[in-house]
């Protein structure tokens, strides 16, 4: 029997192991905002965050990731982590990054269910509920830029500023 199959695993194994050692990649199943901020096109992201309303009570998987159970929590995370590592593989990142359909939704989900109380007397008036919530608050989990790299807002795109 030839050994040639058990070494080649072997040395696949050890590759693999060394690739994970050295990428840190067992970070990238945490919640570290600093893990998020490690592809230089999330800088502005990162730093509008932190110079942000919710730095000091939230982090980005807590507004960016479902958290109805543990099996969507990490569906999610490795969807939106192969299609940022696709881009960033390929070189095509956007210059302006913006929030996808599943992932607005999921935002928006999420704002609702922390500030549940805040949501529960918007309901009782007369303000229409048709809206994402960083329409009116813009700047609130980013800052004033928003999540742009740009320095300021674009007006064409958020007018409601």
């Amino acid at each position: 029997m030839s050994k040639l199959p058990i070494i080649a695993i072997v040395g696949a194994v050890l590759a693999l192991g060394y690739f994970a050692l050295v990428s840190d990649a067992a970070a990238y199943g945490g919640s570290a905002p600093e893990t998020c901020a490690n592809c230089h096109s999330m800088d502005s992201q990162y730093e509008n965050w932190a110079k942000g309303g919710h730095a000091h009570v939230a982090k980005c998987t807590d507004c960016h990731l479902p958290h109805d159970n543990f099996v969507s929590y990490y569906m999610e995370k490795g969807r939106q982590g192969a299609k940022d590592t696709y881009a960033f593989v390929t070189g095509n990142i956007p210059v302006m990054i913006r929030a996808e359909h599943e992932t607005k939704e999921i935002v928006q989900e999420n704002c609702v269910h922390c500030h549940e109380d805040t949501v529960d007397s918007m309901l009782a008036g007369a303000q229409p509920l048709d809206r994402y919530c960083w329409e009116c608050h813009r700047s609130v989990a980013h800052g004033e830029r928003g999540a742009t790299g740009a320095p300021y807002q674009d007006s064409a795109i958020y007018p409601n500023k």
